[in-house]
């Protein structure tokens, strides 16, 4: 028999336990949150653990009190309606969606279950968002708008590890429209500099190999990657290919860095996956994404990786790595 005592300690201590989470649907309904990741298993899932880590930071625990359904693209956004119409089929209180074209397909066939984003480029532009600050409708979330001028770093930034080069490549994906902005950032920064710059595109994972030969060919000094699914899917191969062709490469997410390539410089991207739990939080808590202004990147990093750079016979300048954020031996 348990004492009256014991019962009550026992059970102020579950009550303290229980995540304050649960309050956030009446009826002690589960809420249902779908999460659509544009790349691979094997690739992101870190993109996803830290979506969970935010959820867990505010009293949320995955078939708890919460139920978060993954679903993958695995690179190819054509993918993105049928995954969108299999969780509304489920009716998911809430869908996370890591990418521009995830988030525009979600957007075409739901305007009352509240969409999520993480990393759209241009939110108002592409119709998600009435304007950043009163997005007006179903969807909400993190932009990866780069300020004017951003993509002109990546330039400035790779000529510092290599300040010799007169020549520089860009591999573009020529189906992700927002890559022709920043291209054309980049030129006027290479510019000035006296650096020529040329793009080579690569539609699909088969053109890779064909794109570093035709840098190969140009007699290109580095290399900068444009990030979109389908490079962030295949980030292994392509830092693969620039080390077998010896290019010093930067890349926009750090990533690219970890997974061997030379240098990136961007945001933050787990810390961006981390916040878009904030969002899922107050709209299971009654918020109207209408009303949750999207969130502009706020923590960006550098990041070399030192190793590569040795094995590349480049010596990255002190002042360089003294501003780098993460620096990898």
């Amino acid at each position: 028999m348990i004492s009256r005592r014991r019962f009550v300690v026992t059970t102020a201590a579950a009550l303290i336990a229980s995540p304050l989470a649960v309050e956030a649907q009446p009826g002690g309904k589960m809420p249902r949150v779908g999460f659509v990741e544009a790349g691979a298993r094997s690739a992101n899932q870190h993109f996803v653990d830290a979506f969970r880590a935010g959820l867990r930071e505010l009293g949320y625990i995955d078939g708890q009190n919460i139920s978060v359904d993954e679903r993958r693209a695995d690179g190819r956004i054509e993918r993105f309606p049928d995954l969108v119409a299999d969780l509304l089929g489920r009716k998911v209180d809430v869908i996370v969606q890591a990418s521009s074209s995830g988030a525009v397909a979600a957007k075409k066939m739901t305007s009352t279950v509240p969409i999520v984003f993480v990393g759209a480029h241009d939110p108002v532009g592409l119709g998600l968002v009435n304007s950043l600050a009163r997005p007006g409708g179903n969807a909400t979330g993190l932009s990866l708008a780069f300020t004017e001028g951003f993509a002109g770093k990546w330039v400035e930034l790779l000529l510092e590890a290599v300040p010799h080069a007169s020549r520089l490549s860009v591999l573009t994906n020529p189906l992700y429209s927002r890559n022709d902005s920043l291209s054309r950032e980049m030129q006027a920064a290479a510019a000035p500099r006296a650096v020529k710059l040329s793009s080579f595109h690569a539609r699909d994972a088969t053109e890779f190999e064909g794109a570093f030969a035709g840098m190969t060919h140009a007699g290109v000094h580095g290399l900068i990657v444009l990030t979109d699914p389908l490079t962030l899917r295949y980030r292994a191969r392509i830092v693969e290919l620039a080390a077998r062709r010896r290019l010093p490469t930067m890349y926009g997410f750090g990533e690219f860095a970890r997974t061997g390539g030379l240098m990136a410089y961007g945001p933050s991207v787990r810390e961006m996956f981390r916040r878009a739990a904030t969002y899922v939080d107050k709209i299971l808590k009654g918020a109207k994404p209408a009303d949750l202004p999207v969130e502009q990147p706020t923590k960006f990093d550098v990041v070399i990786n030192r190793k590569t750079a040795q094995a590349l016979g480049i010596t990255i300048p002190p002042s360089l790595l003294l501003r780098a954020d993460e620096v990898m031996d």
